[in-house]
């Protein structure tokens, strides 16, 4: 598999591109990026959180404090893919209607 497609699968994933649109906004903490994302398990966001701060788009910030708190954000190579992916998603919302025309065009002459 090339380098390339591995990168673009995590930051297109499901929630690749949630969690990097939500840390555009500003840092997080686990549990309120959990909230801001929303149908997300702690589970996969974790992974995904893991997968995007190994793939260098993502800062983990733990504080040595009690109860711990870990702050997430984006690393600058993290700003700039969160804002191409973005854009794409900015753009399928305005292209929604579009393409549901396209599928019932597709849909009636597949009938």
């Amino acid at each position: 598999m090339c380098p390339s497609r591995l990168i673009l699968e995590h930051v297109t994933s499901r929630w690749g591109v949630l969690v990097l649109a939500a840390l555009l906004e500003r840092p997080y903490r686990f549990s309120d990026l959990r909230r801001h994302v929303g149908g997300v398990s702690e589970k996969m966001l974790a992974q995904t959180l893991r997968t995007l701060e190994r793939d260098g788009f993502v800062d983990r910030d733990a504080k040595p404090v009690i109860p711990p708190r870990v702050d997430y954000s984006l690393t600058p190579l993290g700003r700039e893919a969160a804002e191409q992916v973005w854009a794409l998603a900015r753009w399928t919302e305005l292209r929604i209607d579009a393409v549901a025309t396209a599928r019932e065009a597709y849909d009636r002459a597949r009938s």
